[in-house]
Formats: C-alpha cells, structure tokens, sequence
C-alpha cells in the first residue's frame, strides 16, 4: 500500500476545498504555513514565571503573557483566571502555558504553537479558529467548542457543550465525555473523537471529515452516515488517546464512525426535487 492510499483511509486529504460557493483561502504547501511569524518570540521552554491574575483585568493578563514572552520565559503559570473572558488568546508562539483554575468564553482563540493546559472548566466558544499546538482541559467545556479549528490537538477530558466543532477544517477534537446536539455542524476536515454520548443532528451538513463516537448517538444529521473503521484509524486512535491518559469506552474497535455522505457536495446543481429528499 502507497503513501497515498495509507493517507485516504486514515480520513487524511489533499484535495483543496473548491466550487461555487468554496474559496481556498491557503495552499498547504506555501512556506509560510511551515514556519512562525517573523514577530515571535524567542522562548526558553525550560525559563519558568508565574503570576497571579485573581486582581488583573483580562486584557491586562494577556498583556503580561505577551511581556513574559518577550522576556524569553517558555514555561508560564497563570494562577487564578477565575473564569475571565477572552484569556490566551492569538498567541503565535512555542510555549507552555498553564491555567489553574477555569477560563470564560473565547478562551484560546486564534493561537498557533503553544500547548496548553486548563486545570478547571472553560466557556463557550473555547478554542476557536486555533492553528497548532496542544489544549487540555481538565474538566468542561461550553457550546462552540473548537469551532473553525485548522489545526493541532484540542481536548476536553469532560462534557462540552453544542456544536462543538462546528465549521471546522482541521485537527483534532477530542472530548473524554458527552457532546450536545449539531456537533460537527459543516464540518470540512479533520477529525473527532467522542468519547461519551452524542446529542442529536450529528455531523449536520458535514462537508468530509471524520467523526468517532464511543457512546449513544440521538441522531444523525443532514448527510452524516455510517463509515467502517480501518486499521489505520484504530491504530492512531490508540496512540493519540494514550497521549492524553483517555480510553475509549468499550475498545476503540467499537467506535462509531460517522462519514459525510456527500450528496451536499453539488447542492447548487441539483433539481428541487432531489434537494427535498436530501433534506
């Protein structure tokens, strides 16, 4: 078996999103996508601070994440987020950032590199468009989770919350608990593992991507059907789980894999008819 063919059944793709109604908005293969802006930081991952944000505004904590930086500390600690909004966010840095204790909504967007740990819970909206890196969150999380995601590892050892995954185009998702209804809402690329129940509409007008479940699914969405598992997929669902201290419920063998059926592919050039029996 070929390169090629070990990429297609591991739900891995080369081909760039196109049609009507489709823009391609990067090549994967522009050598700016392999390397940090010209405007980050230099860090030594081993130069460890810590500060305490219980009195700081969200703005001003960012602030001091971004001057630590500058300062060469690679390790940093924020102690008491107490669930501020908008914390971490638009970091295009390596970086080793932990939170103790809970973040609120639009925590960790928009970032490219770091590897991030949360302690407690987080809001809605939580890790929205990120690039790469890693984010663990050791409790819940809220609606949106992941929505828009390129890249990297996001995971949520608990619950999250509603359309998790939502319009997203890359990386991995994954959630040790349940996830609510519309997840994987036009989902593009990637893939996602849940490790509990899932709500109803799942995979709801999923353009590709793939997702696994481990628990009860409510329902299936708009063009969300069934897919067989491949040796391949089981193979790096074990090794990414073990990396986060997760298992699949009942083996990874009996995950649920769910597929985009793709009769939404060519939505504009189908009869009125034949749109009423898709939806």
């Amino acid at each position: 078996m070929g390169t090629v063919d070990k990429s297609f059944d591991s739900g891995l793709h080369t081909e760039q999103l196109r049609g009507r109604t489709q823009q391609t908005f990067f090549s994967a293969t522009e050598e700016e996508n392999f390397t940090y802006p010209y405007n980050a930081f230099e860090v030594d991952r081993g130069k460890r601070a810590e500060f305490d944000a219980q009195d700081l505004e969200s703005t001003d904590i960012n602030l001091k994440i971004r001057s630590l930086m500058k300062e060469g500390y690679g390790h940093i600690v924020v102690k008491n987020p107490r669930a501020k909004h908008s914390i971490g966010v638009g970091i295009l840095n390596r970086l080793t950032l932990d939170f103790e204790g809970s973040l609120g909504y639009f925590g960790c967007g928009l970032i490219d590199g770091p590897n991030v740990h949360i302690s407690g819970r987080v809001g809605w909206s939580f890790g929205e468009n990120m690039m790469a890196g890693t984010v663990v969150i050791e409790k819940n999380a809220g609606s949106t989770f992941g929505a828009a995601i390129r890249g990297g590892d996001l995971v949520c050892k608990g619950d999250v919350g509603s359309r998790t995954g939502i319009d997203m185009k890359g990386g991995n998702i994954i959630v040790g608990g349940r996830t609510g209804t519309l997840s994987g809402f036009m989902m593009q690329r990637g893939r996602m593992l849940i490790l509990g129940d899932a709500g109803p509409n799942l995979g709801d007008s999923m353009y590709d991507g793939t997702i696994f479940v481990g628990g009860k699914i409510t329902s299936l969405g708009v063009d969300a059907v069934p897919g067989e598992m491949t040796d391949l997929e089981a193979g790096w669902i074990e090794r990414k789980l073990a990396l986060y201290g997760l298992k699949a419920p009942n083996g990874v063998k009996n995950l649920q894999k769910i597929v985009a059926g793709k009769q939404l592919w060519n939505y504009d050039n189908l009869e009125p008819s034949e749109k009423k029996i898709i939806l």
